[in-house]
């Protein structure tokens, strides 16, 4: 067996990390391809140095660019190395250029794609990145989930339930794994100015390069009454730099800006913070992980489950918002020991194993490519049926040849649910085809 795994920034570097160590530690064949976004080698290489990883066995440079030139050229080069290896399966992993570039070219070549934290929706299409995501997930074949929620957001979009997979998030192995060495080997703590500080990061699109919401979060924190370390994106110096806000912030003597940072340093800096401030993805789920409470400079977000957990809080983009949020949760002790204790919803730290397992299952059983019709399929509609008896969905499916179970509801209440769930007292939407042999 041979796996693919194709990515191009830091976060998925952070996170397809424990799955590379799974695949090493089978024996199994790897083929990393690095698309090349995060160019810089402060922002990329020293991720595969710092986590002990094997260099990329290809690296597509991609570089900054607009997205329409990255994408179509990731995905031209993607041909080439697809074609050459020849892998089983290729892994993608977010929501990011890489993916939807990864997706399209091993659909495009009839390769198996296992997309990695998928399901994933902030249900704002004005985000580049919720774009990636609904096409990512309709050109793969096994869906690896973090959530409930998110396997029942892409039942509610019509994938086949076979094919889904909760299997935590790969994060949470990468804090277990990582924070003991990055507590040991960083050495930020030295070059931190303060005893008890919040931690910010700020990169994304819609508030970097967009003048008035910057300015909006800019003034926030100049006006905290707290303590700031701010690791800066290139991307957002330069636009801070665009708008003359970069001097307001180096001159505030409670922000103190860092270059970006490694990953262990990084992660030794989430780790020793008051409070996370940022408009990541993945940082609200590392705060959770780390029992940090988070403040997220958004209108909404695809980890809602950090916020029914109670660990993460969205804030918005203007200023008394987020000073409001702020200060509700450092100024009361109450809410922020709630906030800290919050239950973590991605898991137990054993994802990357679960989503290796997976693969080598449906590999070793020829499961893993789409199966070629061999019969006329006549698709019949959708019909609702209340469940009354003991049965599981993989029996009633056996059981009403050319039925697929779309979704189950408990209480009125949409439910996640496997081949092995008793589908007693649920309410059923059946997917139903009629076949004629040739």
């Amino acid at each position: 067996m041979k796996i693919a795994i194709v990515l191009g920034t830091r976060p998925e570097i952070i996170k397809v990390s424990p799955i590379i160590d799974e695949i090493q530690k089978n024996n199994t064949d790897l083929v990393i391809i690095h698309t090349g976004q995060h160019y810089d080698t402060k922002m990329s290489q020293q991720f595969f140095e710092d986590l002990n990883l094997p260099t990329a066995d290809y690296n597509i440079h991609s570089g900054s660019t607009t997205a329409i030139k990255q994408v179509s050229q990731i995905i031209c080069k993607l041909e080439e190395i697809l074609k050459k290896e020849n892998p089983d399966i290729v892994l993608i992993q977010g929501d990011t250029n890489a993916v939807l570039a990864g997706a399209l070219a091993s659909n495009k070549l009839k390769i198996p794609v296992g997309h990695i934290e998928a399901g994933l929706r902030s249900y704002d299409k004005n985000m580049p990145e919720e774009i990636n995501r609904l096409v990512a997930d309709n050109c793969s074949r096994l869906y690896f989930v973090p959530t409930d929620k998110t396997a029942i957001n892409l039942l509610n979009e019509g994938i086949n339930h076979n094919l889904i997979y909760i299997t935590g998030n790969t994060i949470v192995d990468a804090c277990i794994r990582n924070t003991p060495i990055a507590q040991k080997k960083s050495q930020i703590q030295d070059t931190v100015k303060f005893d008890e500080y919040i931690t910010l990061t700020l990169h994304r699109a819609e508030n970097v390069d967009d003048k008035v919401r910057l300015k909006n979060i800019v003034m926030s924190i100049i006006d905290l009454p707290y303590n700031i370390v701010f690791p800066l994106h290139p991307h957002t110096r330069k636009s801070l730099e665009n708008a003359n806000l970069y001097d307001e912030i180096k001159n505030s003597n409670h922000i103190q800006i860092t270059e970006p940072l490694g990953y262990l340093d990084f992660l030794s800096l989430m780790s020793n913070s008051k409070l996370l401030l940022t408009d990541s993805g993945g940082i609200q789920e590392e705060a959770i992980t780390l029992n940090i409470p988070c403040v997220t400079l958004r209108y909404n977000t695809e980890r809602p489950e950090t916020i029914d957990a109670g660990g993460n809080i969205l804030a918005g983009v203007k200023s008394m918002e987020i000073t409001d949020k702020i200060k509700n949760i450092l100024d009361n002790p109450d809410v922020y020991e709630r906030m800290c204790n919050a239950k973590n919803p991605y898991g137990d730290g054993r994802s990357a194993a679960r989503i290796y397992e997976i693969i080598k299952h449906r590999y070793e059983n020829n499961t893993l490519n789409l199966e070629a019709f061999d019969n006329i399929m006549d698709f019949e509609g959708f019909y609702i049926k209340k469940i009354e008896d003991n049965i599981d969905v993989s029996k009633y499916e056996l059981l009403n040849p050319g039925c697929i179970i779309q979704q189950a509801f408990k209480d009125d209440n949409a439910v996640y649910f496997n081949k092995h769930t008793n589908l007693k007292g649920m309410n059923i939407i059946v997917k139903k085809f009629k076949t004629q042999t040739k």
